[in-house]
C-alpha cells in the first residue's frame, strides 16, 4: 500500500486528496489496528437518533393517515400524473386522506372525491413499536362509509366525515410558520393502492407555480409521490401537515422528483369554512386587479412592465379606506412578493375574513406601506340559504332546506346544465347527511327514474318510500350528472 502512495506522491508532487480518502476507507474496511476499537463501538450516534426519530415519527404519524375509494363517476384521465380526459365514465378510484379532527373528518384533494357515489374510508389500526408481520394485531384496518361536509374545486381541497370518534389526528401547521426550502418532509399515503406507504424527502421550493393562469400556488418536494399518494399528508419532523400532496409532474407516469403539495397555511384557512359553508369563502380586499404587460406599463408610463396593477376599487371597500388607488402597483402582501395576479391571490387566500394584510405599494416612483381589512367574498350559494324558509322549504327526509330553481337562480349557476329541479339550499342539524350524501349547492332532477321539478314532487315522491326501500336520486353536482342512492 504504501508503495501505491509514494508513486502517487513522486508524479503528482504530493499526496491527491482523493488517495487520503481511498486510505481512510482501506483503514476502516482492513479491520482493527493497534489502539483502533472495534467498528460497532465508534459508529456515529446521530445514525441511530435520526433512525429512531423516523420510526418514531411514522408510528405518531400512520394512524392518521387513511386510504380512501371512491366510487362513481368521473373523469377517467388519471388526475394524479397531470392529464385531464374528457372521457366521463365509471371508475374506481384510489386516494389518501389524513384525519385533522378525532371525530372523524378528513382533508383530502376534491379531485379524490370527484364525481362520487360512495366513499369508502379505510382507517389504519394503531400499531405498537413492536408490531411485526405475522404478530397478532389487527394490520388491515377498519372501513368506514363517508359522505362530503365540502368541497372547494378552485384549490383542489375537500373535507369528509365518518361516523368514528377518538381517533388519531394530525395538527395543520399554519401560515404563521410556511415550509422553509431544504427542509426535511416525509410523504404518506396509498400510491398504486399501497397502503401506509411513507417516503422521505426535502421541500425542493416553497411557492410553485406550475400553471401561470392557475391561482394555486404549490409547495414543490422532491419526496417520492406516485398515484393514489393524492390528498395524502406531507409532514415536517414533527408530525405537523406541511401540506396536502396534490399531483405530480412526469413523463413515465411515476415519480421523477416533482412532486406538489397545497401548502398547510391554505388547508387552516379553508378547512373550517368547508365545515361551516360546505364551500370557501375566498377573502377580497375591495379592489379590481389584472396583470401588468409591456404594453400596459409602456401606456401608463409605469416603473416596472410585470406584476399587479389596481384597476378598479369599491368606494365602500376595505381598500379604498385604507387609501389604496388605482394604478397602485401591488409590490408584496405580508413581504410575499406579487409578481403575478395568481401570486396575489394565493397571499389574499391565506387569510381569514377579519384579517389584516400589510401590503406594499409602488405609486409612480414612491413606496406605500397600506394596512388593508379583509372582507368576506360571499358565495353564490349562501344567497340561496339565506332566501330558504326554514320551515316552507324543509325537505325532512333528506334533512335539507330544498329551492325550487327559478329562471333567475339558474342564470346565477353558470354551470348548471338542467334548469329546473330542486337546488339544496343548506343542511339541516341533525339531518341524516351520513345516510344521504347531498351537499349544498347540488340541484335534484330526479328520483328513481321520475323527473323531479318541484318541491311538492319531490316531497310526494319520498312520501310513497316505505321503510327499507332504495331511493337513487338524480342529481347534478359541479355541472356533472351523477346518482347518489341510499336507503330510509
Amino acid at each position: 500500500m504504501s508503495t501505491f502512495y509514494e508513486a502517487c506522491r513522486k508524479r503528482s508532487g504530493g499526496y491527491p486528496l482523493i488517495l487520503v480518502l481511498l486510505g481512510v476507507v482501506y483503514l476502516l474496511s482492513s479491520g482493527t489496528v493497534a489502539g483502533q476499537a472495534p467498528r460497532s463501538d465508534y459508529l456515529p450516534d446521530a445514525l441511530h437518533q435520526l433512525n429512531d426519530s423516523i420510526e418514531a415519527l411514522v408510528q405518531r404519524v400512520s394512524p392518521s393517515v387513511v386510504q380512501i375509494q371512491v366510487t362513481g363517476y368521473g373523469s377517467t384521465g388519471d388526475v394524479d400524473r397531470g392529464q385531464t380526459s374528457t372521457l366521463i365514465g365509471r371508475r374506481l378510484a384510489v386516494g389518501s386522506g389524513v384525519i385533522v379532527d378525532p371525530e372523524g373528518y378528513i382533508v383530502t384533494n376534491a379531485h379524490v372525491v370527484n364525481g362520487a357515489e360512495k366513499i369508502e374510508v379505510i382507517v389504519p389500526p394503531r400499531l405498537s413499536a413492536a408490531a411485526t408481520l405475522g404478530a397478532d394485531q389487527d394490520t388491515q384496518g377498519k372501513s368506514y362509509q363517508a359522505h362530503i361536509v365540502g368541497v372547494a374545486r378552485e384549490i383542489d381541497l375537500a373535507v369528509i366525515k365518518i361516523e368514528a370518534h377518538a381517533l388519531s389526528a394530525l395538527s395543520i401547521r399554519g401560515s404563521i410558520a410556511p415550509a422553509r426550502q431544504g427542509e426535511m418532509v416525509f410523504a404518506f399515503g396509498s400510491p398504486e393502492g399501497l397502503r401506509n406507504t411513507v417516503t422521505m424527502g426535502v421541500v425542493s421550493a416553497i411557492a410553485r407555480q406550475p400553471d401561470p393562469d392557475s391561482p394555486i400556488v404549490y409547495v414543490q418536494t422532491d419526496t417520492p409521490i406516485n398515484p393514489g399518494n393524492s390528498g395524502g399528508p406531507l409532514v415536517d419532523a414533527d408530525g405537523e401537515l406541511v401540506g396536502i400532496n396534490t399531483f405530480i409532474l412526469s413523463t413515465s407516469g411515476g415519480n421523477q422528483g416533482l412532486g406538489f403539495a397545497i401548502p398547510a397555511g391554505v388547508v387552516a384557512s379553508a378547512y373550517p369554512q368547508l365545515l361551516k359553508y360546505g364551500h370557501v369563502h375566498q377573502p377580497t380586499i375591495g379592489a379590481l386587479v389584472q396583470s401588468i404587460t409591456p404594453e400596459l406599463a409602456a401606456g401608463l408610463h409605469l416603473e416596472r412592465d410585470f406584476g399587479v396593477i389596481v384597476t378598479d376599487i369599491s368606494p365602500d371597500g376595505p381598500a379604498n379606506t385604507a387609501g389604496l388607488r388605482i394604478q397602485d402597483v401591488i409590490l408584496s402582501v405580508d413581504g410575499s412578493p406579487t409578481g403575478s395576479l395568481p401570486l396575489f391571490a394565493h397571499s389574499l387566500n391565506l387569510h381569514k375574513s377579519g384579517e389584516h394584510a400589510k401590503l406594499e405599494i409602488l405609486r409612480g416612483s414612491e413606496r406605500v406601506q397600506l394596512d388593508i381589512l379583509l372582507q368576506e367574498r360571499l358565495h353564490k350559494e349562501d344567497s340561496f340559504a339565506d332566501l330558504a324558509d326554514p320551515v316552507k322549504n324543509l325537505v325532512r327526509p333528506l334533512g335539507i332546506l330544498g329551492m325550487e330553481l327559478n329562471l333567475d337562480m339558474a342564470r346565477s349557476l353558470p354551470d348548471l346544465r338542467i334548469p329546473t329541479g330542486v337546488i339544496v339550499a343548506a343542511r339541516t342539524l341533525g339531518s341524516r347527511t351520513g345516510e344521504v350524501p347531498l351537499q349544498t349547492g347540488d340541484v335534484i332532477h330526479g328520483m328513481n327514474g321520475t323527473p323531479i321539478t318541484t318541491l311538492d314532487g319531490l316531497r310526494e315522491a319520498l312520501a310513497k318510500q316505505k321503510p327499507g326501500d332504495a331511493t337513487a336520486l338524480q342529481i347534478e353536482r359541479y355541472g356533472q350528472l351523477i346518482y347518489v342512492s341510499f336507503s330510509r
